[in-house]
């Protein structure tokens, strides 16, 4: 490990460098403050590389991680009245678990699997994901926070005052007084709500309605009548300062630059500008109300999340794996890789930090710089931790219009162009009377609308059955193609069926069976009865190219084998595979359906059946 210690000590200082501003603004963006996305940053990326399969890959919070984890954390610290450390631990307790389930996806070997997520879903997401910090920022950015604005909390007042009844009926509730007589306690618990009560209720009110891309939209028009231009001078400082200095040299992180610069003016000058919140000095310690409060019922409701959080994790952490072989002409361990992860995870949360994954900005500086073992991405979390312990009280001056206009670039940098730039071009497979649109279209705005306006979580669910269900008619469709039911005729004969007997082309019904038989190309195979001509007495149906057969498939089977034997057709298998045998033999098809003496090894020993008892009954 110490063999290539200079090149990881560059590359983990370097990437360290690089990870800081973003750590800060993630931890600002998702709701807990800039020293969760800190201790994120140190956790993950120590632990990550130690126990992680890819050497040189820099963990940390990332934009995607963020953004779903600011969905947890709303929706858990509006529960809690707008109380941040009251809902903390279940917080956490989202991110261990999703930590966990990232350990349990690497046991398990599901790691491999992660590339078949279809890419209009990622493609759709990380679009949505950069709308949503690129529309969020919109607010810090122009110095306007809602819960600040008198006018515009005085709007909830009503409604902060039913909530807060609504939360005393249900104590009582909780503690079994609720009942008529009793009204009297819940007159006195009421009596002693005061004014304070009262408006801070309806500022968690305010924010949560303003919060999100539809709610910056609502309020947009008040954030714009309400400027700071301080603020937006900063912010937008910020952002030229990051797209200009690019152009004149990436060998120093311009995101870094723009940080110091801007935040060093603003301080030194003495601005009247709004810092970020206070990162506490000293060592991180350990949340352990994380278990002393544990409560199943407050994280039920957020456990598809955590699994999301744990599979998104998964996946931006193997694409930078890929991206990292690439550079190093090596190959990383995709399930040792998520172990890592979801111990990093884990540990950070622990600590109070958000989550995160591999981050491919930081992993490519990091080879850039020499960094060529996992050393470099633990030295990368100790120089974030050095970074906490020196320099916490002035990181605490920090403008937050700085971080915003940082978040505004990761947000426009995150998008998948390349995915929107296809859209044009993209075959069209799905006709609407005139209309002919695409499946991978439809599917990759599906989830960036709806993750952008509506829940993150649900819309990638909503995407990936989409394009299930899409690519198995595809599928269904191919095959259905394939085995189209036609008569003898018309049908293509094989190559052993071209001295079939012409006498017989009018009793005897030949079907090929071509590809499985699912549930994706029943559809066809259910006609097969109806399009049978009433002359046929024997119906051939050759399986050798049917490999498989589902449950679906097996009825359908059924079904048609009954409908012909009510016929009085005699139904002749030829060639039947194993696993089709054996689903037919598991429901008693066979021998009921089809007696052994009708099943053939092949056409020929068929043919000497049909000879011996098919007649010829039209001349």
């Amino acid at each position: 490990m110490f063999k290539h210690f200079r090149g990881d000590l560059f590359g983990g200082v370097t990437a360290g460098i690089v990870a800081l501003p973003l750590a800060l603004a993630f931890g600002v963006s998702s709701g807990l403050g800039p020293s969760a996305g800190l201790y994120g940053a140190i956790f993950i990326s120590f632990f990550a590389a130690l126990f992680g399969g890819t050497n040189t890959q820099i963990s940390g919070p990332t934009a995607p991680m963020t953004a779903v984890s600011m969905v947890v954390i709303a929706s858990i610290v509006a529960i809690n009245d707008g109380d941040v450390e009251k809902a903390l631990p279940a917080i956490l307790t989202i991110f261990l678990l999703a930590g966990l389930m990232q350990i349990g996806l690497g046991l398990i070997g599901l790691g491999k699997y992660i590339k078949y997520i279809p890419y209009p879903v990622v493609s759709g997401f990380m679009t949505a994901i950069g709308v949503i910090i690129l529309v969020t920022q919109i607010l810090p950015a122009v110095g306007y926070y809602p819960k600040e604005d008198e006018e515009f909390v005085a709007q909830y007042m009503a409604e902060a005052e039913e909530e807060i009844l609504k939360n005393i009926l249900q104590e009582e509730a909780g503690e079994g007084i609720l009942v008529l007589e009793d009204f009297e306690e819940t007159i006195k618990r009421a009596n002693k709500i005061t004014p304070a009560d009262m408006n801070k209720e309806a500022k968690t009110l305010a924010a949560k309605d303003a919060s999100g891309v539809l709610g910056t939209f609502k309020v947009l028009p008040r954030a714009l009548g309400n400027i700071n231009w301080l603020e937006l001078s900063l912010a937008v400082a910020t952002i030229l300062i990051i797209f200009g200095f690019k152009r004149i040299t990436k060998s120093i992180p311009s995101t870094l630059v723009a940080l110091l610069v801007v935040s060093g003016i603003a301080y030194g000058v003495g601005l009247d500008y709004r810092p970020i919140e206070k990162i506490p000095s000293g060592l991180p310690l350990p949340n352990l109300e994380i278990f002393s409060k544990f409560s199943l019922g407050s994280i039920s409701p957020h456990i598809f999340t955590a699994l999301t959080l744990a599979l998104l994790g998964a996946i931006d952490s193997l694409l930078t794996s890929v991206v990292a072989d690439n550079m190093t002409q090596t190959k990383h361990k995709p399930n040792k890789e998520l172990v890592g992860q979801g111990i990093g995870n884990s540990v950070a949360s622990i600590f109070g930090g958000i989550p995160g994954a591999g981050a491919t900005i930081r992993t490519v500086v990091n080879i850039n710089s020499g960094g060529k073992t996992r050393l470099s991405g633990m030295i990368a979390g100790v120089l974030l931790l050095i970074i906490l312990l020196a320099l916490g009280p002035v990181a605490s001056q920090i403008p937050a219009a700085v971080l915003a206009g940082i978040l505004v670039t990761v947000g426009i940098g995150v998008m998948d162009y390349k995915g929107l730039k296809a859209i044009p071009y993209l075959p069209k497979d799905i006709h609407l009377g005139p209309l002919k649109l695409s499946s991978e279209v439809i599917i990759m705005l599906t989830v960036m609308v709806l993750s952008s306006v509506w829940n993150l979580v649900y819309a990638v669910g909503i995407g990936l059955v989409f394009a299930s269900l899409m690519f198995m008619k595809k599928m269904g469709d191919l095959t259905a193609k394939k085995s189209e039911v036609l008569p003898l005729i018309e049908e293509k004969a094989w190559a052993d069926e071209t001295n079939f007997p012409k006498n017989l082309a009018e009793e005897v019904f030949i079907k090929h069976l071509n590809g499985p038989l699912f549930f994706g190309s029943t559809s066809d195979f259910h006609q097969l009865a109806e399009q049978i001509p009433d002359t046929a007495s024997a119906v051939v149906i050759r399986m050798a190219r049917m490999q498989y057969m589902d449950q679906t498939g097996l009825y359908a089977m059924e079904d048609v084998l009954q409908d012909l034997k009510n016929k009085g057709m005699d139904v002749l298998f030829v060639e039947i595979l194993d696993q089709p045998m054996y689903m037919m033999e598991r429901i008693d098809i066979i021998p009921d359906l089809i007696p052994e003496e009708h099943i053939f090894p092949d056409f020929d020993s068929c043919m000497e059946w049909i000879e011996e008892h098919v007649e010829d009954k039209y001349p």
